[in-house]
């Protein structure tokens, strides 16, 4: 078939006395094809698009993302599976591509790489939901090995330096052990100021991390990428859990983020290519029987 555009040469050329002949030698098509068309042969309307398989489900993909601001597809992908959509990941991937918030250039940074049981950073993050009409706010305590990229991440309703302790101890359980050292930003629940080069700890800080063997560690000043695995973690939880959950009270909350990080830690990591919970078991962390 050829193109509208043709059609309409054909008949101009028709028009102005050029035999058929030299309008297929003009043209470039063959002179039976000109004779048809000047016999007035229709013009076939152009076909229509396909549907795609997602477009019962683009609807919601939209409220997610503007409502809960989930851009994650692969958290995606499983809700609309319970939805009844039978199609593929890079389906939605291509789809939400086209609706993403432009992304605001940054410097590149280096990655700083730690041994096995060396390092574990940890960070808060503050996560808001709506009650009643009201808006509400959580704290998530997150966790993550340096070296296996096993993730930790509880919620709690203060972050004070006994809430924190409390979270870490539950982040070494969930860890079966404990790091050689444990980095964090300038928190006063953690430092409180430097006397010339030696850092001075909150005390009640200092005396559980000396009970346990832990060193402490913060990142230099204004330089919070230092931490950037647990910044990375914090970030992916408001993302790829956080969008769209739903809780009865703070219990239930942690037991579906309990799950989640199961299921996250069991997965193979990017830069690794390996599961965290498996590196662990090679001795990531120190053992509490060590």
């Amino acid at each position: 078939m050829i193109r509208s555009g043709t059609i309409h040469t054909i008949h101009e050329m028709s028009a102005q006395g050029k035999s058929i002949r030299e309008i297929a030698r003009i043209v470039g098509i063959a002179r039976n094809t000109v004779r048809r068309y000047l016999r007035g042969k229709p013009i076939a309307a152009p076909r229509p698009k396909r549907g795609s398989i997602l477009d019962p489900y683009k609807g919601q993909i939209r409220t997610w993302m503007t409502e809960d601001h989930l851009y994650n597809c692969e958290v995606m992908f499983p809700r609309l599976q319970a939805q009844g959509y039978t199609g593929g990941l890079s389906t939605i991937k291509a789809y939400v591509q086209t609706l993403r918030p432009a992304k605001i250039g940054q410097y590149p940074i280096q990655r700083y790489e730690t041994k096995p049981g060396e390092q574990m950073q940890y960070d808060w993050g503050e996560f808001h939901y709506e009650k009643e009409g009201k808006d509400h706010k959580l704290y998530g305590f997150v966790a993550i090995l340096g070296y296996s990229r096993m993730r930790f991440i509880t919620f709690v309703k203060r972050c004070d330096t006994p809430t924190m302790i409390r979270c870490m101890m539950a982040a070494f359980e969930y860890f079966d052990g404990l790091p050689q050292a444990a980095l964090t930003d300038r928190m006063k629940s953690v430092f409180l100021d430097m006397d010339g080069k030696t850092p001075i700890w909150n005390p009640i800080f200092a005396d559980f991390a000396a009970c346990l063997g832990v060193a402490p560690r913060v990142c230099k000043a204004r330089k919070p990428q230092t931490k950037g695995k647990v910044e990375r973690s914090v970030g992916v939880i408001k993302d790829g859990f956080w969008p769209g959950v739903r809780f009865t009270d703070i219990d239930d909350l942690n037991q579906q983020a309990r799950a989640w990080c199961d299921r996250l830690n069991q997965k193979v990591h990017r830069t690794t290519k390996s599961h965290p919970d498996e590196q662990v078991g090679r001795g990531t962390v120190a053992s509490f029987a060590d």
